[in-house]
């Protein structure tokens, strides 16, 4: 279809596929200094907004968003925190961020952090496409690649750009372009997923709680004042439908139960899902014109809450290279993007593991398998030591303690 007559023609110099918080964010930066984009996805608005995603942002991810004006309802709406629970042993351990690491992370949902980005993008008059078809990306190896797709009404357009950006997520198109000979693809698959449940209760805890038991995993986390958000380890081919709710809470509830008396606010299950996850990094994470960004190039397990944060953070660098590759620095500003990018991604990478391991039950592990993972965790909480790598971590390495 690439000769195929098209309806219209449009000249940006940077046009975007994938309309998620990561390609929101990386148009709203761009726009802010005056360099104009066409975002296009192949989902609807309304798709995308209602698709409930959980959410933890570090501070700094966060300030961002504050000040550089998408939104100050995270201030008003979200819930700061400045730790974490460790349960296990039936005992509660407080990893305390901002005495550790004088950090902190925000509860605000990912679904919000898009609404407030799509909101943002409307108010500056940004171009965005939603529920768009039969995408194609042409000439990525050239300076001159083009995108074409069909719109709602089934108009045929084509953006022409100097850079295209690949934010369409795991399941996109855009890793694809790179050649399989010249792409190298890391990953792993887990044994194990999660069962998440959304809630009519109060919370149960004022922070995440993070659960290790003989039983396996549970995450306590909590949405507003009246629905919670929690998870409990199961297995990956799981079905919603063998769990009523009292086989959920019976789950639940021993999975946090301990001689402190620590039980869960139950009620009424609104929601059910299986969430599978791996980890995965695709490298280059550009190929000529084109640069992949968030899930298009990588993807990590939700245990140590990095994945939206990773993309955010992509998106800061990757606008920082463009606007000094299309302000006369030339295309050789964009090779500093990849390594930048991979730093945190590959720091990310180890601490999700790293976080898996440590509170989840494998499949087939014996009493020495169990036994020494509550070694290990003893040896997180029980250290000054400890303690702080889990802050530092999880709270994700500010910039201002760290190197680009």
């Amino acid at each position: 279809m690439a000769d195929a007559p098209v309806d219209t023609v449009a000249s940006v110099p940077v046009a975007v596929i994938g309309a998620g918080p990561a390609g929101l964010m990386l148009a709203h930066l761009l726009g802010r200094a005056g360099i104009e984009t066409i975002v296009i996805d192949t989902r609807t608005r309304h798709e995308i907004e209602t698709t409930q995603r959980a959410g933890i942002l570090e501070a700094d991810a966060a300030r961002d968003l504050v000040e550089t004006g998408v939104s100050d309802r995270i201030l008003r709406e979200g819930h700061e925190h400045e730790g974490i629970g460790l349960r296990f042993g039936g005992r509660e351990h407080r990893i305390h961020f901002k005495e550790l690491v004088g950090a902190s992370v925000w509860l605000y949902p990912q679904t919000d952090v898009f609404v407030d980005l799509a909101d943002a993008r409307d108010r500056d008059g940004g171009s965005v496409h939603f529920g768009v078809g039969d995408t194609e990306i042409l000439d990525v190896t050239t300076g001159a690649p083009r995108v074409r797709c069909t719109g709602p009404d089934g108009t045929r357009h084509e953006i022409r750009a100097r850079y295209v950006v690949g934010a369409d997520g795991s399941r996109g198109m855009c890793r694809d372009l790179v050649p399989g000979e010249r792409r190298t693809r890391y990953r792993k698959e887990y044994p194990f997923a999660w069962f998440g449940i959304l809630a009519e209760a109060p919370m149960s805890a004022p922070e995440l709680v993070y659960a290790h038991s003989e039983h396996g995993f549970a995450l306590i986390s909590q949405r507003t004042d009246s629905v919670q958000r929690m998870y409990f380890q199961c297995e990956p081919d799981e079905s919603v439908e063998a769990w009523p709710d009292d086989r959920i809470w019976e789950t639940l509830q021993a999975r946090v139960a301990g001689p402190d008396g620590f039980r869960l606010e139950e009620g009424p299950v609104l929601e059910k899902t299986v969430l599978r996850f791996r980890s995965f990094v695709q490298e280059p994470m550009r190929w000529g014109s084109l640069a992949l960004a968030g899930d298009a190039a990588h993807t990590v397990p939700p245990t140590g809450a990095r994945g939206l944060n990773l993309a955010l953070h992509d998106v800061k660098v990757l606008a920082e290279v463009l606007l000094r590759a299309l302000g006369g620095a030339g295309e050789a500003a964009l090779d500093e993007y990849q390594p930048r990018a991979l730093q945190r991604i590959w720091r990310a990478q180890n601490f999700s593991h790293w976080m898996t391991q440590l509170l989840h039950t494998t499949p087939g592990g014996s009493a020495f398998d169990l036994r020494r993972q509550l070694g290990e965790l003893d040896n997180v909480v029980a250290t000054r030591a400890g303690r702080t790598y889990l802050a530092e971590q999880y709270t994700g390495w500010p910039t201002s303690r760290r190197d680009h």
